[in-house]
């Protein structure tokens, strides 16, 4: 072949080569510049939050209450008779037993007066004993009978009241308990109604204090109680007492507890915290800060449901701390937000990531 014949044979190449090239870049171009499909609009991405699960298990909520603690009994034990203390049985803070003798007080002639009028009951008895043996025979009248009959239960009304001054002399204690204050001296003079001694039981105590009137009906007798006090020793007790009625000024019930005191620990007249035992409940721990208010202002919190979407339930608290809260009022198992609330409203649909996972 000729030079010439290669030479056109190769511009055809080329050509060829270059048109190819050409009609590539071309396509491509076309492609790049045409509009592309109509493609479906995906959902758009969900926001994160953060739980943590949580199942509800039984919590005995209390009442937390301050109040007072007093002696279980205190009486003051006056003189019911006017005379000199001639002896002094008991030292104060001694314990005493029921019916010890406290004090002796001088006789002034009752025992004399007691002798007296039982003599004269004696005979009146004798004569209204003739007296019937004489009516049975007529021999009496009837009117005589009455009126013997009368001097004697006059005569038995004051021998009666000889004998209670003369076991007057000797006053003695109505229970057991410990003397708590003495104010009489031997030698000293004392009239009707004096104070002598105070007598207190402090291996029990009563506790009183009020229930605010929302919590009123969560409280009867029976329930225990835990006392804790200022030294931060702690006592059982039960309530004995719920007023039926509240304090017009207060609008709370009085509640009264009796407490077992069985150490004699010196605590009555002091002031001590109770803490009343409510009926068991389901109910959760959360911490605090993941409560929030509703709209009508009261406290709930935020949790994902099943379709991941954010709840807002109002609870009611048990008992709040610093390190968390019991509340009741929420499905017994809850996907609670912990992380991201403020950033989602109620109804969303979320993407829950456990905290655990989260965490690891």
């Amino acid at each position: 072949m000729s030079k010439g014949k290669w030479g056109s044979l190769g511009l055809s190449l080329l050509v060829i080569i270059a048109l190819a090239v050409w009609l590539a870049t071309g396509d491509i171009k076309m492609a790049s510049e045409a509009a592309p499909e109509k493609q479906e609009i995906g959902e758009q991405e969900l926001t994160s939050v953060q739980v943590e699960s949580l199942i509800a298990r039984l919590h005995e909520p209390g009442l937390l209450l301050q109040g007072q603690l007093e002696p279980w009994h205190a009486v003051m034990i006056s003189a019911r008779v006017a005379g000199t203390v001639e002896k002094i049985e008991v030292d104060l803070g001694q314990h005493v037993k029921s019916g010890d003798t406290l004090v002796t007080l001088s006789d002034d002639g009752r025992r004399a007066v007691v002798d007296r009028w039982r003599a004269r009951v004696r005979s009146l008895e004798a004569d209204l004993a003739a007296a019937r043996k004489l009516r049975s025979n007529n021999l009496a009248s009837q009117s005589e009978m009455l009126n013997l009959e009368s001097e004697l239960a006059a005569a038995n009304a004051e021998l009666a009241a000889a004998r209670l001054d003369v076991a007057h002399l000797t006053p003695k204690a109505p229970f057991d308990g410990i003397i708590n204050a003495r104010d009489v001296e031997q030698g000293g003079l004392v009239q009707v109604g004096s104070p002598m001694f105070e007598l207190v039981r402090i291996d029990r105590l009563k506790a009183t204090g009020q229930i605010p009137q929302q919590s009123a009906g969560k409280v009867s007798p029976g329930q225990r109680v835990r006392v804790d006090l200022l030294n931060g020793k702690k006592l059982d007790g039960i309530v004995t007492f719920v007023a039926s009625a509240a304090n017009p000024e207060t609008r709370s019930f009085a509640v009264e507890i009796a407490v077992e005191n069985p150490d004699l620990r010196r605590v009555a007249g002091g002031s001590a915290s109770f803490r009343i035992a409510l009926p068991e409940v389901k109910a959760m721990f959360i911490s605090p800060a993941y409560l929030s208010l509703g709209d009508d202002g009261r406290p709930g919190v935020k949790y994902v449901n099943e379709d991941n979407r954010v709840v807002f339930s109002t609870v009611e608290l048990l008992s709040v701390a610093t390190n968390g809260a019991w509340v009741t009022g929420l499905p017994d198992e809850i996907r609670l937000i912990t992380r991201g609330g403020g950033f989602v409203s109620v109804g969303e649909q979320v993407r829950p990531v456990d905290a655990a996972e989260d965490r690891g």
